[in-house]
């Protein structure tokens, strides 16, 4: 059971995709928090469609058609992605925008920890991490036609800019740490340095799809935060999910014997990443880390908002998510070097 309107999809289906078989059934998803996504059963093969919410949303969130504009783009690229199908905009067809993309049989793991993975198989997983992660700041924007999918200049000036503003419109309540996190960033805003490249904006192990009986990775999942940016944001999300607490919400590495579990260590990493794009090293690290801590908290404040208003994905879920927005702030002030 789902609340997908599966009688205008399929209406929809056959106006603009009469070759399709329609689809049967819907199954939701679980764990997204931003766009809903469905698995559609049809008498062929399976599809998956993915939603904007319904409900009032923050403007330019929910991308759902820049989603769809950049895996398309990044087909038979060195950058996995599943294959899009079709894109419907028009919001009176099943409430809001979507689009349908081919469904990807893969292991998908909401846990960094790898728990149901053998101890000797973890690392080519995260090495294979690593390196898609390369692949996709090395994309030639111009050649995939990429080239305006995000405006030029001081990425992390906009981000900044940005995320604050959603911050404060989705706020609910004080929260100091992220107040001084917020000023802290302004202040010391690093100028632009000339890096220029595809990020994917969200990028961490429960967004791949890994195949069934290899570490390779079929599918780089949820573009939404995907744009024309600085190579260093993605990198530093990565590092900073995993200074969070381990578990359902945290989803993080924090206090686990990584040597032990057979996961990289933070510097190895961040080494393995340097290697693969010819870098010597990166300075000012904790700047990268805290900005991505402040990112997180900002999206997820607007999580919470959703679930308080009635219109998240997943409102019980969302709200326990939204309870780490202080925690997050804390993290990026720790990675700034403020205590308390």
């Amino acid at each position: 059971m789902s609340d997908l309107d599966l009688e205008g999809l399929t209406a929809w289906m056959g106006a603009e995709m009469p070759d399709a078989a329609p689809p049967v059934a819907a199954q939701k998803i679980p764990g997204g928090q931003s766009n809903p996504t469905y698995l559609l059963e049809t008498k062929g093969a399976p599809l998956v469609l993915r939603r904007k919410p319904l409900g009032n949303i923050l403007k330019s969130a929910h991308a759902v058609d820049r989603e769809f504009r950049v895996q398309r783009a990044l087909a038979g690229s060195d950058v996995p992605v599943a294959e899009m199908i079709a894109l419907c905009e028009d919001d009176g067809v099943i409430g809001s925008a979507f689009y349908l993309m081919a469904y990807v049989e893969g292991r998908s793991f909401d846990d960094p920890r790898l728990t149901g993975v053998p101890v000797a198989d973890r690392a080519a997983l995260f090495d294979q991490m690593n390196r898609v992660l390369a692949e996709i700041h090395s994309v030639d924007l111009d050649a995939a036609g990429l080239s305006d999918y995000g405006p030029r200049g001081n990425y992390y000036r906009r981000q900044i800019d940005r995320w604050t503003k959603q911050y404060r419109a989705s706020e609910t309540g004080a929260v100091p740490e992220m107040d001084r996190l917020i000023a802290w960033l302004d202040e010391v805003c690093p100028e632009e340095d000339g890096r220029v490249c595809l990020v994917h904006g969200d990028y961490r192990i429960d967004n791949l799809l890994f195949a069934p009986d290899s570490p390779d990775i079929l599918a780089v999942l949820d573009w939404e935060l995907s744009t024309i940016g600085h190579p260093f944001a993605d990198l530093a999300a990565v590092i900073m999910q995993w200074q969070m607490p381990p578990g359902g919400e945290g989803r993080g590495l924090a206090s686990v014997d990584r040597a032990a579990a057979g996961l990289p260590s933070d510097q190895a990493f961040i080494e393995a990443y340097c290697d693969r794009m010819g870098l010597p090293g990166i300075e000012n690290f904790g700047f990268y880390l805290a900005f991505c801590f402040f990112r997180m908290a900002a999206i997820l404040q607007g999580v919470k908002k959703r679930a308080l208003d009635g219109n998240a994905s997943d409102p019980e879920r969302g709200l326990k998510l939204g309870a780490y927005v202080p925690e997050f702030a804390r993290g990026g002030l720790k990675a700034a070097g403020e205590r308390g």
